[in-house]
């Protein structure tokens, strides 16, 4: 009986120590989400207006650019996804790689080949462990994302997309990654960042007027500078609503977990008290019986 309440001691330190871990790391990421949250929303004038302007020189001129021309064949697409470095983020990355499963499964039904680019340890290693191929991987800071960061992998998918298909190309790019819509809410979501179809999209509404713009130089050269710095900011802002995502997923994941370790500790505390009764029941039935037994 003795050695049985030592084992529930024993899981209740150790399940005391996890919750001041898990309260830890909740505490780190609710200090940090709502910096990242800042971060989504300082992001979104300068989205806007790039996207604006790309939109009105694309519209408003007949341009036959290779980033906004649709190929007349797709042969060869790449895919961007966006995970975690770290876990302890619930099902954030494992949602990711479900809808990354998805996006790749539709591709293949279509005929097209898949090249893989990776951000973060956590896709790193869904590939790894599979033995799958993919041609880049960049990791460090997922939760804190560095411009610098997104203007390497914008130049790297830009050369792959300027690229012909023979010398190892793509047609296509794709970006796969969390939409932050609010603490509670986290959607996995896949777009197509090329060829852009942000003048369709903006076509679409009626109410959205164009500012007009003279161009100097030329339109083409004006979309030469403008469409890689659209894409910079796209794939920017993808890294920054991913990185909210992976705070809230945390916070609200360890936020579980410390709760669950608190019941467990309940739980054992309880356990061990039951065990501790009938120790002392039986030490006291011991005794009665033994003093029966002189007094016979």
């Amino acid at each position: 009986m003795g050695a049985q309440i030592r084992v529930y001691r024993q899981k209740i330190a150790s399940t005391s120590s996890m919750r001041k871990m898990f309260k830890a790391m909740e505490l780190i990421a609710t200090s940090r989400i709502g910096k990242a949250r800042a971060r989504v929303a300082a992001s979104l004038p300068y989205a806007n207006a790039i996207t604006r302007a790309v939109s009105a020189v694309s519209s408003s001129s007949e341009i036959d650019h290779p980033l906004t021309t649709e190929p007349t064949q797709v042969r060869r697409a790449a895919v961007l996804v966006l995970t975690a470095d770290r876990g302890q983020a619930g099902a954030y990355s494992a949602s990711i790689m479900k809808q990354a499963e998805s996006l790749a499964e539709l591709l293949r039904s279509e005929g097209k080949e898949i090249a893989t680019y990776l951000v973060g340890r956590k896709g790193q290693a869904y590939f790894d462990f599979r033995n799958r191929p993919y041609e880049r991987v960049w990791t460090g800071n997922t939760d804190n994302p560095e411009f610098a960061t997104a203007k390497e992998i914008s130049r790297v998918l830009l050369d792959a997309f300027a690229t012909a298909y023979e010398d190892g190309g793509v047609d296509e790019i794709h970006v796969v990654y969390t939409q932050f819509k609010s603490m509670v809410v986290q959607v996995p979501t896949v777009i197509r960042l090329l060829p852009l179809e942000v003048v369709e999209e903006e076509a679409k509404d009626a109410k959205e007027i164009l500012p007009l713009y003279e161009y100097e130089p030329e339109p083409e050269q004006v979309l030469d500078a403008l469409l890689p710095r659209y894409i910079e900011s796209r794939i920017f802002a993808a890294m920054l609503q991913a990185a909210a995502s992976e705070l809230a997923s945390r916070q609200r994941a360890m936020k579980n977990a410390g709760d669950n370790a608190t019941e467990l500790i309940k739980k054992y505390t309880r356990l061990r008290n039951t065990a501790r009764q009938a120790e002392i029941t039986q030490e006291l039935t011991e005794i009665i019986a033994g003093a029966d037994a002189l007094s016979a």
